[in-house]
């Protein structure tokens, strides 16, 4: 396949400002291409992807250098990062499938390797796949497409849904989508009785009404794909009402609902003669593992909300669990061999959606400029340039978080600033400008309000502590996903392996001790309370229209004990 000659235009500019000749460009591309070589098994083609976060355009995306696993998870994957992830796969570090999957030397082999996802390279990819695989494919989507940027907060979904249809998603589950509130997602999606917009299905076995008990979602579909039927079940953020306002999900409950899929899963075999079971989840990698290993009768897991790519399924007595990464990055191709009510042999790749390898797809380009037309100009406002590479994905504090952090910190004179840890928004190359755009692709949700008020250094532990535990509780039904709390004017030695108490030691506030009596001035944003300043958005371009360079390497302010 070949890009664009503006594209190669764009990537060659990039390329020659670190020295890369235009034969490495040409290597670069043929071994992305490479990557994409698939050979073809049995019946069923799943193509899986998931957490694309409102990412309509290619983007860089540099994977954490930190994710710490407690107990007997530790040095097992998901918890490989870096180097120890690419010996662990045999991946030759420089290389593309390197680039996309591990943040060493990320800034160099950016420049080589170019942005990676686009839904419109997405749409190439997956239409090549449908025309080799008729009648044989199937399209999920984990949830986590209808947020993060601004055009899908303005739009309050509208443009993703767009895409997504576009796309030709068959099967969807949800999580930030439920932060447009309840009465949104109806509209969009439907519930169990009525469609709604979205042209496939939606399901969730796992929201029901308050007092009740009755679903509000279709919780599973049956499809008949190659010849064999392959139901699906829907597994929505378990969290959701605890991770984000309740006024968004008035009157229903989440949960992970274990008795009532086992139920589902039961029904698809015996009832409605599915051949091969699959859950559409958005629990996040340990939620899904401990899942895999309680429920009978599924033979695939397709997981999200933890940003986890693997680069191979993780099998949990006969359930394969996959991942698919995050912002359009990857597209998962499972290829099934079902004969006889069962699955006897299974192919996979993590398929790496570099720019450089696949084209952009006609129709989709079109679509994304229709959305983004009218927007251009205000999301192109250049507010600084990047002397640093900038980004957030880790389990403490990125370089975006301590911009976002320094910009809290400024407008309200704080002593102590928090941001959550989320596990979305992108990563700028040193000498990028930082448009308004980059920036509400790092703070683009529906209470992105700004706060301010004193807590004492004992509010401040705690909220930090509760935090830790959210990450490294030892059982993973009491996690909710994303990393730790960044803070800004706070120094901290974190031992994961602790009980809940006692993970943080050596808190420290402007380099002197937390006095837990002693009240601090303190501020943040996206909290689950109320909001007394302005949205994230303005907060944090105003500071960088009054840098116009940045300049942040990773601060010391964590030691992992």
């Amino acid at each position: 396949m070949e890009v664009t000659r503006r594209d190669l235009l764009k990537i060659a500019g990039v390329a020659a400002a670190v020295g890369l000749s235009p034969e490495a460009l040409a290597d670069a591309g043929d071994a992305a291409e490479r990557l994409l070589e698939f050979e073809p098994l049995g019946n069923v083609t799943l193509l899986h992807l998931t957490d694309t976060h409102a990412t309509l355009l290619p983007v860089y995306f540099r994977e954490p250098d930190t994710l710490l696993g407690v107990g007997d998870e530790r040095g097992k994957p998901p918890y490989l990062t870096g180097a120890a992830l690419l010996a662990r796969y045999g991946i030759a570090p420089g290389s593309a499938a390197a680039y996309a999957l591990a943040h060493v030397d990320f800034a160099a082999l950016a420049a080589r390797y170019g942005r990676m996802g686009g839904y419109a390279h997405l749409a190439t990819l997956v239409k090549r796949v449908r025309a080799e695989r008729a009648g044989r494919t199937l399209v999920l989507d984990g949830g986590d497409a209808l947020q993060g940027s601004a055009t899908a907060l303005w739009s309050r979904g509208e443009d993703m849904l767009r895409a997504t249809n576009q796309l030709g998603v068959d099967v969807f589950t949800g999580h930030w989508e439920f932060t447009y509130g309840l009465e949104r997602v109806h509209e969009l999606f439907g519930d169990r009785e009525r469609r709604g917009r979205f042209t496939g299905d939606f399901v969730a076995q796992n929201v029901t009404e308050v007092g009740w008990g009755d679903r509000v979602f279709r919780p599973y579909t049956v499809r008949e794909v190659g010849g064999v039927r392959v139901g699906v079940i829907g597994q929505a953020f378990p969290y959701t009402p605890v991770a984000h306002p309740g006024r968004f999900v008035p009157d229903v409950t989440f949960g992970i609902r274990e008795d009532r899929l086992q139920l589902l899963v039961d029904e698809l075999r015996e009832v409605r003669k599915a051949e091969c079971v699959v859950l559409l989840s958005h629990n996040g990698i340990a939620v899904d593992l401990k899942l895999a290993g309680r429920i009978t009768g599924l033979d695939v897991l397709l997981g999200g909300h933890t940003h986890d790519g693997l680069p191979q399924p993780i099998q949990v007595g006969r359930t394969l669990v996959v991942n698919s990464g995050s912002h359009g990055k990857f597209l998962s191709r499972l290829d099934l061999d079902v004969r006889g009510g069962r699955m006897v042999a299974h192919r996979y790749r993590l398929l790496p959606v570099l720019s450089i390898a696949i084209a952009a797809d006609a129709e989709m380009q079109r679509l994304i400029g229709e959305i983004r037309g009218p927007h251009e100009a205000t999301l192109g406002e250049r507010l600084a340039v990047s002397e640093s590479l900038l980004y957030r994905r880790g389990n403490f504090n990125g370089t975006f978080d301590e911009l976002i952090l320094d910009a809290l910190l400024k407008r309200a004179a704080a002593e102590v600033a928090f941001s959550p840890g989320f596990r979305w928004g992108i990563t700028l190359v040193p000498g990028q400008a930082i448009t308004l755009e980059d920036v509400y692709a790092h703070t683009a949700l529906t209470y992105a309000g700004t706060w301010t008020r004193d807590l004492t250094g004992r509010e401040i532990l705690q909220i930090m502590e509760d935090v830790a535990d959210n990450l490294f509780h030892p059982d993973p039904y009491y996690r909710q996903g994303g990393d730790m709390v960044r803070v800004g004017g706070v120094s901290y030695a974190i031992d994961p392996g602790q009980a809940m108490g006692r993970r943080l030691r050596d808190v420290r506030v402007g380099g002197r001790p937390l006095d837990p009596v002693r009240r601090y001035r303190a501020t943040g944003w996206a909290s689950l309370g109320e909001a007394d300043g302005p949205p994230a958005w303005d907060v944090v371009a105003g500071h960088l229209r009054g840098l116009k360079r940045v300049r942040l390497d990773p601060r010391p302010r964590v030691r992992v004990l």
